[in-house]
């Protein structure tokens, strides 16, 4: 039995269990009702907030944002609403503004409260569980979005416009009714809707500043799964000054060519087909590129489900279906050869599949994953007629699509081979270890650190430098394989990639075992200059797309090498880059000595390569997630050719956060 666990409206339980140790009981042995502790109201969500929220980092902090803006998001989807307005406001707080309904304000009839109140401040209160005018399908399962937002907030103030009036309630210090609803005003020009401006509890929140590119992303997510539906952001903080305004009358279409811009799209159509039932309906749009990944972004009710889940699977095998059925029929697969496999025809593809349905089943509060049965049938119903159709009335692009899936299934055997061939070699090769690998003593992974190092020249002062114990050091030559834009064949025949491959000796790609790996500390060390960012932009997506385990479980890290030393007194300091040279000479107006600019590794002695980097007393690592990691893909088609002026588009403001400048 979970130790927390929540019963019933508004009230937590937390059973306080008395701890066995070695077999005897500690305290009194006594256990009754008195030793229940019962939350009321919203103190659960105060007490757990990670159970509500995820987490009391960025996450959690961008989520009280989601949980408001997708209220407002139901009445666009409901019919009710047609604009949302979200501002950042200077003091830290943020208004999120709808021209929907209104939440009701008359009075509860079992609560005696109003409906505002009632929204705010009770845990499952809301207009989306019965079958009343609340709504026919929304975001908001459970109902705790926007009194959690409340729990969770130092002070939120409610703005309602319904029937000619403006009702205005305010909370503070966590939920707290600081001022029952009234009505001030007059609604402006007779306007009917909801604003709620919040500012989140400094004592709850590790941090509680916005970060304003994560919310336009979620927000262009918005407008993008709501045709038509007008969303502007706005940002009033100092220094931070913006204003943007989607919205998409393709919808989904929109959403695909967007995904697709970087990319080169295999023919320009856009697949787009719907279908609806009784209390359900799906939205598909879809469009290949000539890349080697699958893209598929699964929603429901307008809520992201990162897991996927049942409509997920019904677009997947009604499409391996419907392009199998479409290639045999037009003899383009010969009948004693395989049947495509799901990857290969997935192989390229940028897809997004949106249902909406009345009872959604969600995993969790955070509603990764969607569970009904029923959405399978329809999604995979809905595919394997409309998509069939497709392929017949645009016979072109149907062909592209069944060779670029029959490509496929020659390089996956390929890769096959590939791996095999790998394996052989390592097993008649004893340990399989790359030539050029200066390995570390210690046989513990969780000691051992391998360096990825850019260039043979940097290598030598590297294996100068490193503590030999646990410090392995392996050399690559420039740029390896871009991996975004080679197949896996191609990939696993690359001398780089397999040195890499044969150093951490886990396998690769879904063969890849964590368990197996050689270092617990994947480290890359790379030049201080754009041609270093390139490298290790390109290590990153290689790690990102065969090796992500490694990556998920935090053993990828990168180095910050310094761009700059220089003397000051006695003592050799270094610089980051060119922002910090300047910072110090701001600092140190009287400073004349001259600035070493240690571009390359490889003009770094062994001594400075161990002080800035190697030495763990005193270096600055930098561990990779896996959504740093992924940033690399959306980088890799500005920055895959030598075209200098494509290069200015590509900036790395540290050593692990590579963004684009002014795409």
């Amino acid at each position: 039995m979970p130790r927390d666990r929540v019963f019933g409206k508004g009230a937590s339980v937390a059973m306080q269990a008395v701890s066995d140790n070695g077999g005897k009981r500690r305290g009194s042995s006594s256990y009754g009702a008195k030793d229940l502790t019962v939350l009321k109201g919203l103190e659960p969500v105060r007490k757990r907030p990670g159970m509500y929220i995820g987490s009391t980092g960025p996450s959690g902090l961008h989520h009280l944002i989601w949980e408001v803006v997708d209220n407002s998001v139901d009445e666009a989807m409901a019919g009710f609403c047609d604009r949302i307005d979200v501002t950042l406001l200077v003091d830290g707080g943020c208004r999120v503004v709808d021209n929907g309904r209104g939440i009701p304000t008359d009075i509860h009839p079992q609560e005696k409260k109003s409906g505002v109140e009632v929204a705010l401040t009770i845990l499952h209160g809301g207009g989306k569980f019965g079958d009343g005018g609340g709504y026919k399908v929304s975001g908001g399962l459970h109902g705790v979005g926007v009194s959690v937002v409340n729990a969770l907030s130092a002070k939120l103030i409610v703005e309602v416009d319904r029937e000619g009036k403006r009702h205005t309630m305010e909370f503070g210090n966590g939920g707290k009714v600081v001022s029952k609803l009234a009505v001030t005003g007059n609604a402006p020009r007779g306007r009917t809707g909801t604003t709620i401006t919040f500012w989140p509890d400094a004592t709850i929140f590790d941090e509680t500043e916005f970060r304003s590119q994560t919310v336009l992303e979620r927000l262009q997510m918005y407008a993008f799964l709501n045709k038509g539906l007008e969303i502007r952001f706005k940002d009033e903080r100092p220094g931070h000054e913006q204003e943007v305004t989607y919205k998409y009358a393709g919808g989904i279409i929109d959403f695909v060519r967007h995904l697709n811009q970087s990319k080169e799209a295999l023919f320009k159509k856009v697949v787009y087909f719907e279908q609806s039932e009784e209390d359900q309906e799906v939205e598909v749009a879809l469009q290949w590129n000539t890349g080697f990944y699958e893209g598929i972004h699964s929603f429901a009710n307008g809520i992201a489900t990162g897991e996927g889940g049942m409509h997920e699977e019904g677009l997947k095998k009604a499409l391996t279906n419907a392009v199998n059925k479409y290639a045999r029929g037009k003899n383009l697969i010969k009948e004693k050869e395989d049947n495509l496999l799901g990857e290969d025809i997935r192989e390229g593809v940028t897809a997004i599949v949106s249902v909406r349905l009345r009872e959604p089943q969600f995993e969790g509060q955070t509603k990764a994953k969607l569970g009904n049965v029923s959405m399978r049938s329809l999604v995979e119903k809905a595919t394997n007629e409309k998509l069939t159709d497709w392929l017949e009335e645009h016979p072109t692009e149907a062909r592209q699509i069944v060779n670029k899936g029959v490509q496929a299934a020659r390089a996956r055997t390929a890769a096959r081979q590939a791996r095999d061939l790998i394996r052989r070699k390592s097993a008649l090769e004893g340990a399989g270890m790359p030539g050029k690998l200066a390995d570390c003593a210690t046989k513990d992974p969780r000691e051992a650190e391998l360096f990825i190092v850019e260039g043979d020249s940097a290598a030598g002062p590297a294996i100068q430098a490193r503590n030999p114990q646990n410090q392995a050091i392996l050399p690559i030559r420039g740029k390896i394989l871009n991996v975004e834009r080679a197949r896996a064949d191609k990939m696993l025949k690359n001398t780089e990639i397999q040195a890499i491959i044969a150093a951490i000796g886990a396998g690769v790609g879904e063969e890849f075992d964590l368990a197996k790996i050689r270092y617990h500390k994947v480290t890359l060390l790379t030049d201080a200059d754009v041609d270093g960012a390139h490298i290790r932009t390109l290590l990153l997506t290689f790690f990102f797309r065969q090796m992500h385990d490694l990556v998920s479980a935090g053993h990828v890290y990168v180095a910050q090498p310094p761009l700059y030393s220089t003397v000051v007194g006695k003592e050799k300091t270094y610089l980051k880059d060119d922002a910090a040279k300047n910072a110090f000479l701001a600092d140190h107006g009287n400073h004349r000595n001259a600035f070493n600019r240690l571009k390359g590794l490889g003009e770094m002695d062994f001594d400075e390569l161990r002080e800035t980097t190697m030495d763990p007393t005193k270096r600055t690592l930098l561990q990779v997630n896996v959504e740093e990691a992924a940033i690399a893909d959306q980088v890799l088609s500005i920055l895959m050719g030598d075209d200098v002026e494509l290069r200015k588009h590509f900036i790395v403001t540290n050593a692990n956060d590579v963004r684009f400048l002014d795409i």
